[in-house]
C-alpha cells in the first residue's frame, strides 16, 4: 500500500467513526426521550416501576439525554418531568447537587463554569471523538504537505539547479 492509500483508508475510517458516533448520540437521545415518556405515562396511570430507578441512575439518564449542559435545578426539574419522585428527599436540590458532584469526581460528568447562569454539568463524552473531530480532520487535510515533508528522504530532494557558477569576492579589510 502506498502512503496515499493509507491516507484514504484513514479518512474512510474516520468518516465512518464520526457517522457511528452521531448515530449513537441520536440513539442515546431517543432512549432518554422514551424513558421520560414511560415515566410520565406510568405516573399518570398510577403505576410504579417494577425496578425502581435510584437517584444516581436517574440523574445519569437525564444528563446523558439532555445533550446540553444543565444546572442542578435543571436536573431536578427534568427528574420531576420524567416522573421521578424527588419528594422523598428532605432537600431534593441538595441531593441532586451531591450526586452531580460525585459523578463529576468520578469522571462521568464534566463541570462547566458559566458566568451569570450558575455552574452546570454535562455528560463527559469520550475523548477519542474529540480527537477525530471535524476541526482536527480539516487541520490534517490542510497540513498534509507538512506530514509529507516530515517523511521525506534524500531521494525526494530534487537535484540542485545547474546554472552559471558564481564567484564570491572577499571584502578587503583596510
Amino acid at each position: 500500500m502506498t502512503h496515499e492509500d493509507y491516507r484514504r483508508a484513514l479518512e474512510t475510517a474516520t468518516r465512518e467513526y464520526e457517522e457511528l458516533g452521531a448515530k449513537r448520540q441520536a440513539i442515546d437521545n431517543r432512549l432518554a426521550e422514551l424513558a421520560q415518556t414511560i415515566g410520565t405515562l406510568s405516573k399518570l396511570l398510577g403505576l410504579t416501576p417494577t425496578v425502581p430507578l435510584g437517584l444516581t441512575d436517574a440523574i445519569r439518564l437525564v444528563v446523558r439525554g439532555a445533550g446540553v449542559p444543565m444546572t442542578p435545578t435543571d436536573v431536578r426539574d427534568r427528574l420531576r418531568a420524567i416522573g421521578f419522585d424527588v419528594s422523598k428527599y428532605a432537600n431534593d436540590l441538595a441531593a441532586v447537587h451531591t450526586i452531580l458532584k460525585r459523578l463529576n469526581e468520578s469522571g462521568e460528568l464534566r463541570f462547566v463554569a458559566r458566568v451569570g447562569t450558575g455552574h452546570q454539568y454535562t455528560w463527559n463524552r469520550p475523548l477519542t471523538p474529540v480527537a477525530l473531530g471535524p476541526d482536527i480532520l480539516r487541520f490534517m487535510r490542510e497540513n498534509a504537505h507538512e506530514h509529507d515533508a516530515m517523511h521525506a528522504t534524500d531521494d525526494d530532494i530534487p537535484p540542485p539547479r545547474r546554472g552559471p557558477a558564481r564567484t564570491v569576492r572577499a571584502k578587503r579589510r583596510s
